[in-house]
């Protein structure tokens, strides 16, 4: 017996809706904890399909279900939402849409990578974060050698300035381009 399992998946919770014998059964909630998403696909059979639409962690669901399933399928949201257009938009309406469309043959998918292709991708998603993070450090500090400066909001006389405010690092009681004046000369 076929049964189809649609997913509308959040960030901490997924609704689900159950396709089996040509009828809609609402499933209630799950956990997106990875131990409430494994207790949900150890009560499903090997012959089941689930069905998420593509989003954030729509991966991460995949990669936890795919041992308990036959199959985990990432749905393509905009095409669903102009195949399926409903003027009433719940949780169950949107998971049972998507089980639906699945049990009729006409869910448009998205491509999954295999997994070296999946883990490369993770690999250089953090390079990329990784990268970020290291531009950002110089653009904190004007200078790299003087990690002791500072922001502080002008006051007094320096109050005034073309853009209406100034800003002035200090670094060690001293501004930082009286510093950098110093290190030129060779005192710093």
């Amino acid at each position: 017996m076929r049964r189809v399992i649609g997913m509308d998946i959040h960030r901490t919770f997924a609704e689900v809706v159950l396709w089996k014998d040509g009828k809609l059964h609402p499933a209630g909630r799950v956990s997106m904890t990875r131990s409430g998403l494994e207790g949900f696909g150890r009560s499903l059979g090997k012959q089941d399909e689930v069905v998420i639409e593509a989003t954030g962690n729509a991966m991460a669901v995949v990669r936890v279900l795919s041992p308990y399933v036959a199959r985990v399928i990432v749905a393509n949201p905009l095409q669903v939402k102009a195949i399926a257009h409903a003027h009433v938009k719940t949780d169950k309406i949107d998971a049972g849409v998507l089980a639906s469309l699945r049990a009729a043959d006409f869910l448009p998918e998205v491509w999954l990578p295999d997994p070296d292709t999946e883990r490369l991708r993770r690999l250089v998603a953090r390079r990329n974060q990784i990268v970020r993070h290291r531009t950002r450090i110089p653009a904190r500090s004007p200078d790299p050698t003087l990690p002791a400066c500072r922001p502080v909001r002008a006051t007094g006389r320096h109050l005034a300035s073309a853009t209406g405010h100034a800003r002035r690092r200090v670094c060690r009681n001293r501004t930082a381009p009286a510093r950098a004046q110093s290190a030129e000369r060779g005192h710093g």
